[in-house]
Protein backbone atom coordinates (compact mmCIF):
# COMPACT_ATOMS: atom_id res chain seq x y z
CA UNK A 1 0.00 0.00 0.00
CA UNK A 2 1.41 3.26 -1.48
CA UNK A 3 0.56 6.69 0.34
CA UNK A 4 1.79 9.94 -0.89
CA UNK A 5 1.71 13.13 0.73
CA UNK A 6 1.26 16.21 -1.49
CA UNK A 7 0.59 19.84 0.10
CA UNK A 8 -1.81 22.66 -1.79
CA UNK A 9 -1.57 26.14 -1.90
CA UNK A 10 -3.45 29.46 -2.78
CA UNK A 11 -6.49 30.52 -2.08
CA UNK A 12 -8.69 28.00 -4.77
CA UNK A 13 -6.28 25.00 -3.25
CA UNK A 14 -9.14 23.22 -1.82
CA UNK A 15 -11.58 23.84 -5.06
CA UNK A 16 -8.52 22.74 -7.22
CA UNK A 17 -8.55 19.55 -5.28
CA UNK A 18 -12.23 18.68 -4.96
CA UNK A 19 -12.60 19.58 -8.53
CA UNK A 20 -9.82 17.25 -9.87
CA UNK A 21 -11.12 14.38 -7.30
CA UNK A 22 -15.15 14.56 -8.34
CA UNK A 23 -14.00 15.39 -11.88
CA UNK A 24 -13.58 13.22 -14.82
CA UNK A 25 -9.80 12.73 -14.66
CA UNK A 26 -6.98 13.73 -16.93
CA UNK A 27 -7.83 10.44 -19.11
CA UNK A 28 -11.46 9.83 -17.75
CA UNK A 29 -10.23 7.59 -15.29
CA UNK A 30 -12.70 8.46 -12.35
CA UNK A 31 -15.87 6.31 -12.68
CA UNK A 32 -18.20 6.47 -10.00
CA UNK A 33 -15.95 9.31 -7.63
CA UNK A 34 -17.94 9.35 -4.39
CA UNK A 35 -17.31 9.87 -0.54
CA UNK A 36 -15.88 6.72 1.84
CA UNK A 37 -15.33 8.67 4.90
CA UNK A 38 -15.26 12.57 5.90
CA UNK A 39 -14.82 14.05 9.57
CA UNK A 40 -18.14 14.04 10.96
CA UNK A 41 -19.46 11.38 8.48
CA UNK A 42 -22.13 13.84 7.52
CA UNK A 43 -20.39 15.87 5.11
CA UNK A 44 -22.27 16.58 1.19
CA UNK A 45 -21.21 14.39 -1.42
CA UNK A 46 -21.08 15.58 -5.12
CA UNK A 47 -20.60 11.90 -6.61
CA UNK A 48 -23.77 10.56 -4.85
CA UNK A 49 -26.54 12.95 -4.00
CA UNK A 50 -29.20 12.55 -7.04
CA UNK A 51 -31.57 15.18 -6.10
CA UNK A 52 -29.10 17.92 -5.96
CA UNK A 53 -26.88 19.53 -8.71
CA UNK A 54 -23.41 17.76 -8.06
CA UNK A 55 -21.71 21.19 -8.99
CA UNK A 56 -23.70 22.76 -5.60
CA UNK A 57 -22.76 20.00 -3.70
CA UNK A 58 -19.12 20.16 -4.49
CA UNK A 59 -19.16 24.07 -3.19
CA UNK A 60 -20.76 23.24 -0.02
CA UNK A 61 -17.92 20.95 0.59
CA UNK A 62 -15.50 23.32 -0.74
CA UNK A 63 -17.05 25.94 1.98
CA UNK A 64 -17.25 23.51 5.00
CA UNK A 65 -13.58 22.16 4.34
CA UNK A 66 -12.05 25.59 4.06
CA UNK A 67 -14.46 27.45 7.18
CA UNK A 68 -11.48 26.96 9.80
CA UNK A 69 -8.87 28.30 7.03
CA UNK A 70 -11.21 31.54 6.30
CA UNK A 71 -11.64 31.99 10.03
CA UNK A 72 -7.71 32.93 10.38
CA UNK A 73 -7.49 35.20 7.34
CA UNK A 74 -4.16 36.68 6.68
CA UNK A 75 -3.07 33.93 9.75
CA UNK A 76 -3.84 30.95 7.46
CA UNK A 77 -0.76 28.64 6.90
CA UNK A 78 0.86 29.01 3.40
CA UNK A 79 -0.16 25.48 2.64
CA UNK A 80 -3.88 24.77 3.41
CA UNK A 81 -4.88 21.49 1.66
CA UNK A 82 -2.99 17.90 2.47
CA UNK A 83 -4.08 15.76 -0.13
CA UNK A 84 -2.99 12.18 -0.03
CA UNK A 85 -3.44 9.46 -2.17
CA UNK A 86 -3.53 5.93 -0.88
CA UNK A 87 -3.13 2.70 -4.07
CA UNK A 88 -3.27 -0.74 -2.82
CA UNK A 89 -1.02 -3.26 -5.02
CA UNK A 90 -2.62 -4.42 -8.00
CA UNK A 91 -2.65 -8.22 -6.96
CA UNK A 92 -4.53 -7.15 -3.53
CA UNK A 93 -8.66 -8.07 -3.12
CA UNK A 94 -10.51 -5.29 -4.17
CA UNK A 95 -11.28 -3.60 -0.47
CA UNK A 96 -15.40 -2.29 0.13
CA UNK A 97 -16.04 0.94 1.01
CA UNK A 98 -15.96 0.35 5.02
CA UNK A 99 -12.36 -0.79 4.47
CA UNK A 100 -11.43 2.25 2.60
CA UNK A 101 -13.05 4.13 5.47
CA UNK A 102 -11.41 2.63 8.16
CA UNK A 103 -8.53 3.12 6.11
CA UNK A 104 -8.42 6.88 5.51
CA UNK A 105 -9.20 6.91 9.33
CA UNK A 106 -6.09 5.34 10.28
CA UNK A 107 -3.97 7.53 8.31
CA UNK A 108 -5.52 10.80 8.93
CA UNK A 109 -5.09 9.69 12.57
CA UNK A 110 -0.93 8.63 12.11
CA UNK A 111 -0.50 12.17 10.13
CA UNK A 112 -1.61 14.33 13.18
CA UNK A 113 -4.17 15.55 11.08
CA UNK A 114 -7.61 13.84 12.94
CA UNK A 115 -6.20 12.00 15.67
CA UNK A 116 -8.51 9.22 17.12
CA UNK A 117 -11.35 11.15 19.52
CA UNK A 118 -10.41 14.66 18.81
CA UNK A 119 -13.12 16.47 17.72
CA UNK A 120 -11.32 19.48 17.23
CA UNK A 121 -9.55 18.17 14.82
CA UNK A 122 -9.01 18.72 10.95
CA UNK A 123 -11.60 18.55 8.65
CA UNK A 124 -10.70 16.18 5.86
CA UNK A 125 -12.57 13.51 3.29
CA UNK A 126 -11.93 10.63 1.78
CA UNK A 127 -12.81 9.93 -1.99
CA UNK A 128 -12.94 6.58 -3.87
CA UNK A 129 -13.26 6.64 -7.85
CA UNK A 130 -11.69 3.50 -8.38
CA UNK A 131 -10.95 0.10 -7.22
CA UNK A 132 -7.35 0.24 -5.84
CA UNK A 133 -6.97 3.61 -4.35
CA UNK A 134 -8.44 6.46 -2.32
CA UNK A 135 -7.35 9.84 -2.43
CA UNK A 136 -7.75 11.67 0.96
CA UNK A 137 -8.05 15.91 1.59
CA UNK A 138 -7.83 17.97 4.48
CA UNK A 139 -7.85 21.26 5.04
CA UNK A 140 -4.40 22.27 7.41
CA UNK A 141 -6.39 24.37 10.03
CA UNK A 142 -7.92 22.39 12.91
CA UNK A 143 -11.79 23.79 13.99
CA UNK A 144 -10.15 25.29 17.29
CA UNK A 145 -7.93 27.28 15.05
CA UNK A 146 -4.76 25.56 15.73
CA UNK A 147 -2.40 24.40 13.11
CA UNK A 148 -1.97 20.14 13.31
CA UNK A 149 1.02 18.63 14.76
CA UNK A 150 1.60 16.63 11.09
CA UNK A 151 5.39 16.47 12.40
CA UNK A 152 7.35 13.72 10.05
CA UNK A 153 3.56 13.08 8.77
CA UNK A 154 5.09 11.00 5.41
CA UNK A 155 7.13 8.78 7.73
CA UNK A 156 4.48 8.10 10.30
CA UNK A 157 1.67 7.12 7.32
CA UNK A 158 4.43 4.53 5.63
CA UNK A 159 4.50 2.94 9.08
CA UNK A 160 0.93 2.93 9.29
CA UNK A 161 0.34 1.59 5.99
CA UNK A 162 2.61 -1.24 6.48
CA UNK A 163 0.32 -2.12 10.14
CA UNK A 164 -2.37 -1.72 7.29
CA UNK A 165 -0.80 -4.07 4.86
CA UNK A 166 -0.71 -6.60 8.09
CA UNK A 167 -4.21 -6.28 9.29
CA UNK A 168 -5.85 -6.21 5.56
CA UNK A 169 -3.55 -9.39 3.81
CA UNK A 170 -2.56 -6.82 1.49
CA UNK A 171 1.21 -6.98 -0.51
CA UNK A 172 3.51 -6.03 2.39
CA UNK A 173 6.22 -3.59 0.69
CA UNK A 174 9.52 -2.59 2.26
CA UNK A 175 10.33 0.19 4.41
CA UNK A 176 12.09 2.12 2.76
CA UNK A 177 15.52 4.73 4.05
CA UNK A 178 14.75 7.76 1.77
CA UNK A 179 17.51 7.15 -1.09
CA UNK A 180 14.62 5.68 -3.07
CA UNK A 181 14.25 7.34 -6.90
CA UNK A 182 11.29 9.75 -7.31
CA UNK A 183 8.32 7.53 -8.76
CA UNK A 184 6.00 8.73 -11.74
CA UNK A 185 3.27 10.80 -10.98
CA UNK A 186 -0.28 9.33 -12.35
CA UNK A 187 -0.57 12.54 -14.53
CA UNK A 188 3.25 11.09 -16.26
CA UNK A 189 2.19 7.65 -16.38
CA UNK A 190 -1.20 8.99 -18.15
CA UNK A 191 0.54 11.29 -20.31
CA UNK A 192 3.09 8.36 -21.28
CA UNK A 193 0.42 6.42 -22.57
CA UNK A 194 -0.83 9.32 -24.67
CA UNK A 195 2.33 9.71 -25.96
CA UNK A 196 2.47 6.13 -26.79
CA UNK A 197 6.06 5.49 -24.53
CA UNK A 198 5.92 1.82 -22.67
CA UNK A 199 7.64 4.02 -19.83
CA UNK A 200 7.46 7.48 -17.81
CA UNK A 201 9.47 10.01 -19.57
CA UNK A 202 11.09 10.17 -15.58
CA UNK A 203 11.78 6.37 -16.42
CA UNK A 204 13.04 7.19 -19.30
CA UNK A 205 15.31 9.88 -18.82
CA UNK A 206 16.91 7.82 -15.24
CA UNK A 207 17.74 4.93 -17.46
CA UNK A 208 19.64 6.81 -19.92
CA UNK A 209 21.15 9.14 -17.13
CA UNK A 210 22.49 6.13 -15.90
CA UNK A 211 23.48 4.68 -18.81
CA UNK A 212 25.73 7.73 -20.17
CA UNK A 213 27.33 7.65 -16.18
CA UNK A 214 28.18 4.10 -16.80
CA UNK A 215 29.60 4.45 -20.14
CA UNK A 216 31.57 8.26 -20.08
CA UNK A 217 34.94 8.35 -19.16
CA UNK A 218 34.79 12.04 -18.24
CA UNK A 219 31.90 14.82 -18.02
CA UNK A 220 32.14 15.85 -21.76
CA UNK A 221 31.57 12.26 -23.10
CA UNK A 222 28.79 12.25 -20.96
CA UNK A 223 27.01 15.20 -22.26
CA UNK A 224 27.71 14.01 -25.60
CA UNK A 225 26.25 9.71 -25.27
CA UNK A 226 22.84 12.07 -23.37
CA UNK A 227 22.86 14.20 -26.75
CA UNK A 228 23.57 10.88 -29.00
CA UNK A 229 20.33 9.23 -27.35
CA UNK A 230 17.96 11.95 -27.76
CA UNK A 231 18.43 13.48 -23.84
CA UNK A 232 17.93 17.57 -24.25
CA UNK A 233 20.55 18.93 -21.86
CA UNK A 234 20.15 22.28 -19.84
CA UNK A 235 22.93 23.63 -17.32
CA UNK A 236 22.54 25.61 -14.05
CA UNK A 237 25.00 28.06 -13.84
CA UNK A 238 26.47 29.81 -11.15
CA UNK A 239 27.75 33.27 -10.83
CA UNK A 240 30.80 32.21 -12.30
CA UNK A 241 29.84 30.55 -15.45
CA UNK A 242 30.68 26.98 -14.01
CA UNK A 243 28.03 24.58 -14.24
CA UNK A 244 25.90 23.67 -10.79
CA UNK A 245 23.71 21.60 -12.55
CA UNK A 246 21.80 20.03 -14.85
CA UNK A 247 18.03 19.46 -16.47
CA UNK A 248 17.18 16.56 -18.74
CA UNK A 249 14.05 16.27 -21.13
CA UNK A 250 13.56 14.56 -23.77
CA UNK A 251 12.25 16.74 -27.12
CA UNK A 252 9.13 14.89 -27.89
CA UNK A 253 7.69 15.46 -24.06
CA UNK A 254 6.17 19.13 -23.91
CA UNK A 255 4.01 21.40 -21.77
CA UNK A 256 0.88 23.17 -22.92
CA UNK A 257 3.15 25.95 -24.54
CA UNK A 258 5.19 23.33 -26.67
CA UNK A 259 8.36 23.45 -24.25
CA UNK A 260 10.41 20.43 -23.33
CA UNK A 261 9.72 18.99 -19.72
CA UNK A 262 12.33 19.19 -17.77
CA UNK A 263 13.69 17.20 -15.00
CA UNK A 264 16.55 17.85 -12.74
CA UNK A 265 19.08 15.14 -12.25
CA UNK A 266 18.32 14.86 -8.40
CA UNK A 267 14.63 14.47 -8.87
CA UNK A 268 15.04 11.32 -10.99
CA UNK A 269 17.47 9.73 -8.54
CA UNK A 270 19.38 11.22 -5.04
CA UNK A 271 22.61 9.92 -7.42
CA UNK A 272 22.13 11.71 -10.50
CA UNK A 273 22.60 15.85 -9.77
CA UNK A 274 25.62 16.99 -11.17
CA UNK A 275 28.17 17.10 -8.01
CA UNK A 276 27.33 13.63 -7.27
CA UNK A 277 27.67 12.72 -11.50
CA UNK A 278 31.32 14.35 -11.37
CA UNK A 279 31.93 12.16 -8.19
CA UNK A 280 30.99 9.06 -10.65
CA UNK A 281 32.68 10.07 -13.88
CA UNK A 282 36.18 10.37 -11.29
CA UNK A 283 36.54 6.71 -11.15
CA UNK A 284 36.45 6.22 -15.40
CA UNK A 285 38.49 9.26 -15.87
CA UNK A 286 42.03 9.00 -17.72
CA UNK A 287 44.66 8.90 -14.54
CA UNK A 288 46.58 5.68 -14.25
CA UNK A 289 45.63 2.62 -12.62
CA UNK A 290 47.04 -0.81 -13.63
CA UNK A 291 44.45 -1.88 -15.57
CA UNK A 292 46.23 -5.24 -17.22
CA UNK A 293 46.43 -6.46 -20.71
CA UNK A 294 44.78 -9.38 -22.19
CA UNK A 295 40.97 -9.86 -22.99
CA UNK A 296 38.59 -7.26 -21.57
CA UNK A 297 36.04 -9.81 -21.10
CA UNK A 298 38.63 -11.28 -18.41
CA UNK A 299 39.61 -8.54 -17.21
CA UNK A 300 36.12 -7.32 -16.73
CA UNK A 301 34.89 -10.60 -15.26
CA UNK A 302 38.14 -11.05 -12.39
CA UNK A 303 36.93 -7.68 -11.70
CA UNK A 304 33.71 -8.67 -10.44
CA UNK A 305 34.37 -11.23 -9.35
CA UNK A 306 36.04 -9.41 -6.32
CA UNK A 307 32.87 -7.91 -5.64
CA UNK A 308 31.87 -10.66 -2.98
CA UNK A 309 35.04 -10.27 -0.85
CA UNK A 310 34.48 -6.73 -0.60
CA UNK A 311 31.30 -7.03 0.46
CA UNK A 312 32.31 -9.73 3.15
CA UNK A 313 35.73 -8.20 4.19
CA UNK A 314 35.70 -4.57 3.09
CA UNK A 315 34.32 -1.93 5.17
CA UNK A 316 30.71 -0.46 4.12
CA UNK A 317 31.94 2.63 2.19
CA UNK A 318 34.28 0.06 -0.64
CA UNK A 319 31.34 -2.55 0.06
CA UNK A 320 28.65 0.37 -1.26
CA UNK A 321 30.99 1.52 -3.80
CA UNK A 322 30.98 -2.07 -5.12
CA UNK A 323 27.07 -1.79 -5.54
CA UNK A 324 27.56 1.74 -7.46
CA UNK A 325 29.98 -0.30 -9.62
CA UNK A 326 28.26 -3.59 -10.24
CA UNK A 327 25.03 -1.09 -10.86
CA UNK A 328 27.02 0.41 -13.84
CA UNK A 329 28.09 -2.67 -15.51
CA UNK A 330 24.04 -3.99 -15.17
CA UNK A 331 23.19 -0.52 -16.61
CA UNK A 332 25.52 -1.56 -19.49
CA UNK A 333 25.03 -5.02 -20.05
CA UNK A 334 22.28 -4.42 -22.13
CA UNK A 335 24.07 -2.74 -24.81
CA UNK A 336 26.44 -5.46 -25.44
CA UNK A 337 24.56 -8.65 -25.13
CA UNK A 338 22.87 -10.77 -27.78
CA UNK A 339 19.40 -9.62 -28.56
CA UNK A 340 17.54 -12.59 -27.18
CA UNK A 341 18.65 -11.52 -23.53
CA UNK A 342 18.37 -7.57 -23.59
CA UNK A 343 14.81 -7.35 -22.35
CA UNK A 344 16.08 -9.45 -19.56
CA UNK A 345 19.08 -7.60 -18.59
CA UNK A 346 17.39 -4.23 -19.02
CA UNK A 347 15.10 -5.73 -16.66
CA UNK A 348 17.59 -6.48 -14.51
CA UNK A 349 19.56 -2.97 -14.67
CA UNK A 350 16.39 -1.04 -14.16
CA UNK A 351 15.38 -3.47 -10.74
CA UNK A 352 18.99 -3.37 -9.74
CA UNK A 353 19.08 0.03 -9.27
CA UNK A 354 17.66 0.79 -6.15
CA UNK A 355 20.08 -1.99 -4.64
CA UNK A 356 22.87 0.41 -5.34
CA UNK A 357 22.05 3.43 -3.22
CA UNK A 358 21.72 3.82 0.48
CA UNK A 359 22.65 5.77 4.17
CA UNK A 360 26.00 4.60 3.68
CA UNK A 361 28.29 7.17 1.42
CA UNK A 362 30.21 5.08 -0.92
CA UNK A 363 34.12 4.75 -1.41
CA UNK A 364 34.71 4.50 -5.15
CA UNK A 365 38.26 4.41 -5.41
CA UNK A 366 38.34 -0.05 -5.06
CA UNK A 367 36.07 0.36 -8.10
CA UNK A 368 37.96 1.79 -10.84
CA UNK A 369 39.46 -1.47 -12.54
CA UNK A 370 35.76 -2.58 -12.87
CA UNK A 371 34.25 0.20 -14.27
CA UNK A 372 37.15 0.50 -17.18
CA UNK A 373 37.27 -2.80 -17.96
CA UNK A 374 33.75 -2.95 -18.28
CA UNK A 375 33.54 0.18 -20.40
CA UNK A 376 36.56 -1.35 -22.58
CA UNK A 377 33.89 -4.30 -23.70
CA UNK A 378 31.32 -1.56 -24.46
CA UNK A 379 34.14 1.29 -26.52
CA UNK A 380 36.59 -2.25 -28.09
CA UNK A 381 33.51 -4.67 -28.84
CA UNK A 382 35.73 -7.86 -28.29
CA UNK A 383 35.02 -10.62 -30.13
CA UNK A 384 33.49 -13.73 -27.95
CA UNK A 385 33.61 -16.68 -30.17
CA UNK A 386 31.30 -19.42 -28.48
CA UNK A 387 29.97 -16.34 -26.12
CA UNK A 388 31.70 -18.18 -23.10
CA UNK A 389 33.28 -14.27 -22.46
CA UNK A 390 29.76 -13.02 -21.73
CA UNK A 391 28.62 -16.00 -20.33
CA UNK A 392 31.85 -15.90 -17.53
CA UNK A 393 31.18 -12.17 -17.29
CA UNK A 394 27.22 -12.63 -16.89
CA UNK A 395 28.00 -15.77 -14.02
CA UNK A 396 30.36 -13.86 -12.08
CA UNK A 397 27.29 -10.21 -11.75
CA UNK A 398 24.94 -13.16 -11.25
CA UNK A 399 27.28 -14.32 -8.20
CA UNK A 400 27.52 -10.79 -7.24
CA UNK A 401 24.02 -9.57 -7.04
CA UNK A 402 23.28 -12.96 -5.23
CA UNK A 403 26.00 -11.57 -2.55
CA UNK A 404 24.63 -7.96 -3.06
CA UNK A 405 21.09 -9.58 -1.56
CA UNK A 406 22.99 -11.05 1.15
CA UNK A 407 25.21 -7.68 2.17
CA UNK A 408 21.18 -5.73 1.77
CA UNK A 409 19.86 -8.15 4.74
CA UNK A 410 22.28 -8.18 7.08
CA UNK A 411 22.55 -3.88 7.20
CA UNK A 412 18.66 -4.67 6.92
CA UNK A 413 18.15 -2.44 3.83
CA UNK A 414 14.59 -3.96 2.85
CA UNK A 415 13.73 -1.88 -0.13
CA UNK A 416 17.34 -2.62 -1.52
CA UNK A 417 17.58 -6.37 -0.33
CA UNK A 418 14.03 -6.87 -2.79
CA UNK A 419 15.16 -4.79 -5.80
CA UNK A 420 18.63 -7.30 -5.79
CA UNK A 421 16.19 -10.04 -5.50
CA UNK A 422 14.47 -8.87 -8.75
CA UNK A 423 17.15 -8.33 -10.49
CA UNK A 424 18.31 -11.89 -9.50
CA UNK A 425 15.76 -13.43 -11.05
CA UNK A 426 15.75 -11.32 -14.51
CA UNK A 427 20.14 -12.67 -14.48
CA UNK A 428 19.18 -16.19 -13.87
CA UNK A 429 16.41 -15.91 -16.82
CA UNK A 430 19.73 -14.43 -19.09
CA UNK A 431 21.62 -16.77 -17.67
CA UNK A 432 19.90 -19.81 -18.93
CA UNK A 433 19.79 -18.94 -22.59
CA UNK A 434 23.39 -17.45 -22.51
CA UNK A 435 24.78 -20.30 -21.25
CA UNK A 436 22.95 -23.40 -22.29
CA UNK A 437 24.33 -23.20 -25.76
CA UNK A 438 28.25 -22.59 -25.17
CA UNK A 439 28.12 -25.50 -22.67
CA UNK A 440 26.51 -27.33 -25.23
CA UNK A 441 29.35 -26.40 -27.20
CA UNK A 442 32.17 -27.14 -24.94
CA UNK A 443 30.53 -30.75 -24.18
CA UNK A 444 30.75 -31.80 -27.83
CA UNK A 445 34.69 -31.35 -27.03
CA UNK A 446 35.21 -33.21 -24.22
CA UNK A 447 38.16 -35.40 -23.84
CA UNK A 448 38.73 -39.38 -23.98
CA UNK A 449 37.09 -41.19 -20.76
CA UNK A 450 40.48 -41.35 -19.60
CA UNK A 451 41.07 -38.40 -19.28
CA UNK A 452 37.69 -38.02 -17.77
CA UNK A 453 38.58 -40.43 -15.05
CA UNK A 454 41.67 -38.64 -13.94
CA UNK A 455 39.89 -35.70 -13.68
CA UNK A 456 37.35 -37.13 -11.71
CA UNK A 457 39.70 -39.06 -9.33
CA UNK A 458 41.44 -35.59 -8.30
CA UNK A 459 37.87 -34.15 -7.62
CA UNK A 460 37.06 -36.92 -4.99
CA UNK A 461 40.19 -36.28 -3.65
CA UNK A 462 40.15 -32.26 -3.50
CA UNK A 463 36.13 -31.98 -2.82
CA UNK A 464 34.81 -35.25 -1.15
CA UNK A 465 31.56 -33.49 -0.35
CA UNK A 466 30.57 -31.96 -3.61
CA UNK A 467 32.25 -34.50 -6.21
CA UNK A 468 29.47 -36.65 -6.98
CA UNK A 469 27.59 -33.69 -6.83
CA UNK A 470 29.65 -31.97 -9.49
CA UNK A 471 30.34 -35.80 -11.74
CA UNK A 472 26.43 -35.39 -12.10
CA UNK A 473 25.98 -32.32 -12.97
CA UNK A 474 25.09 -31.97 -16.62
CA UNK A 475 28.23 -29.17 -17.19
CA UNK A 476 30.03 -32.28 -16.26
CA UNK A 477 31.65 -32.56 -19.87
CA UNK A 478 32.14 -28.96 -20.10
CA UNK A 479 34.46 -28.61 -17.00
CA UNK A 480 36.56 -31.78 -18.68
CA UNK A 481 36.33 -29.85 -21.96
CA UNK A 482 38.03 -26.78 -20.07
CA UNK A 483 40.25 -28.66 -18.12
CA UNK A 484 41.56 -30.52 -20.94
CA UNK A 485 41.98 -27.31 -22.33
CA UNK A 486 44.15 -25.38 -19.68
CA UNK A 487 46.48 -28.52 -19.93
CA UNK A 488 47.39 -28.26 -23.63
CA UNK A 489 47.84 -24.57 -23.08
CA UNK A 490 50.68 -25.62 -20.42
CA UNK A 491 48.40 -25.59 -17.32
CA UNK A 492 48.75 -28.32 -14.66
CA UNK A 493 45.24 -29.61 -14.74
CA UNK A 494 44.98 -30.41 -10.90
CA UNK A 495 46.72 -27.09 -10.14
CA UNK A 496 43.85 -25.44 -11.85
CA UNK A 497 41.21 -27.26 -10.35
CA UNK A 498 42.61 -26.55 -7.01
CA UNK A 499 42.59 -23.05 -7.74
CA UNK A 500 39.53 -22.71 -8.67
CA UNK A 501 37.68 -24.97 -6.16
CA UNK A 502 39.94 -22.01 -3.43
CA UNK A 503 38.30 -19.39 -4.79
CA UNK A 504 34.99 -19.58 -3.28
CA UNK A 505 33.01 -22.47 -1.56
CA UNK A 506 30.54 -24.46 -3.83
CA UNK A 507 27.78 -25.21 -1.02
CA UNK A 508 25.26 -22.33 -2.74
CA UNK A 509 25.94 -22.86 -6.38
CA UNK A 510 22.62 -24.16 -8.27
CA UNK A 511 25.25 -25.83 -10.75
CA UNK A 512 28.61 -26.68 -8.97
CA UNK A 513 30.18 -27.84 -12.67
CA UNK A 514 28.76 -24.84 -14.36
CA UNK A 515 30.44 -22.48 -11.86
CA UNK A 516 34.29 -24.43 -11.66
CA UNK A 517 33.78 -24.14 -16.08
CA UNK A 518 34.06 -20.70 -15.70
CA UNK A 519 36.58 -20.11 -12.94
CA UNK A 520 38.68 -22.56 -14.73
CA UNK A 521 38.18 -20.98 -18.24
CA UNK A 522 39.10 -17.76 -17.30
CA UNK A 523 42.50 -19.25 -15.58
CA UNK A 524 43.35 -21.65 -18.07
CA UNK A 525 43.49 -18.79 -20.22
CA UNK A 526 46.17 -17.01 -18.25
CA UNK A 527 50.37 -17.43 -18.66
CA UNK A 528 50.98 -20.91 -17.74
CA UNK A 529 53.37 -21.13 -15.21
CA UNK A 530 56.97 -23.24 -16.01
CA UNK A 531 56.74 -26.58 -14.38
CA UNK A 532 59.32 -25.97 -11.87
CA UNK A 533 57.23 -23.18 -10.45
CA UNK A 534 54.43 -25.64 -10.43
CA UNK A 535 56.27 -28.00 -8.72
CA UNK A 536 57.01 -25.33 -5.97
CA UNK A 537 53.73 -24.41 -5.58
CA UNK A 538 52.65 -27.38 -5.22
CA UNK A 539 55.57 -28.56 -2.48
CA UNK A 540 54.98 -25.20 -0.51
CA UNK A 541 51.07 -25.47 -0.52
CA UNK A 542 52.11 -29.36 0.75
CA UNK A 543 54.07 -28.12 3.54
CA UNK A 544 51.66 -25.53 4.30
CA UNK A 545 49.27 -28.35 5.24
CA UNK A 546 51.62 -30.69 6.41
CA UNK A 547 50.65 -32.94 3.65
CA UNK A 548 52.18 -34.82 1.08
CA UNK A 549 52.48 -33.42 -2.13
CA UNK A 550 50.37 -35.18 -4.54
CA UNK A 551 52.35 -36.84 -7.39
CA UNK A 552 49.81 -35.34 -10.04
CA UNK A 553 50.38 -32.11 -8.77
CA UNK A 554 54.10 -31.75 -9.78
CA UNK A 555 54.37 -34.30 -12.40
CA UNK A 556 55.80 -32.32 -15.45
CA UNK A 557 52.49 -32.49 -18.43
CA UNK A 558 53.20 -35.59 -20.25
CA UNK A 559 51.97 -35.26 -24.33
CA UNK A 560 48.37 -36.47 -25.08
CA UNK A 561 48.00 -38.54 -28.32
CA UNK A 562 45.81 -36.91 -30.69
CA UNK A 563 43.01 -39.41 -30.19
CA UNK A 564 42.54 -37.21 -26.90
CA UNK A 565 42.95 -33.99 -28.30
CA UNK A 566 39.57 -33.66 -29.81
Amino acid sequence: MIPKIILSSGPNATRRTIGYLFGKGRANEHIDPHLVASWNSFAPDPGRSPHRDPKDARDQLVAQLDQPVKMLGDKAPKDTVWHCPVRAAPEDPILSDDQWADIARRIVAAAGIAPTGDEEACRWVAVRHADDHIHIAATLVRQDGRRPERGYDQRAVQREARRIEIDYGLRRLKQGDGTGAKRPTSKEHFKAKRMGQDAATRDVLRLRVRRAVAAASDETEFFALLEATGVTVRLKLGPSGDALGCNFALPEDTNDKGEPVFYAGSTLSPDLSLPKIRKNLATTNPEPIAVGPGDPWHRATAAADRIPHHLIHGDEKVAQGQLVALGATLDLLPITAPAAVKVELQQAAVAFERATRSRIAADLDSTRVLRRSVQAIWREGPTDGDGSGFAMLLDTVLTAVAFATHWHRTHQHAQQEAAAEQALVHLQLAYGQITEPVLAGLAQRAPSLQVKQRFARHLQQAVPDHAERILHDPAWDALTTVLAEAEAAGHNAATVLDQALGQRPLHDAHSPARALTWRIRRLGERHAPSPRAQAARARSAAQAHGAPVHPMAVAPLQPRSPSHRR
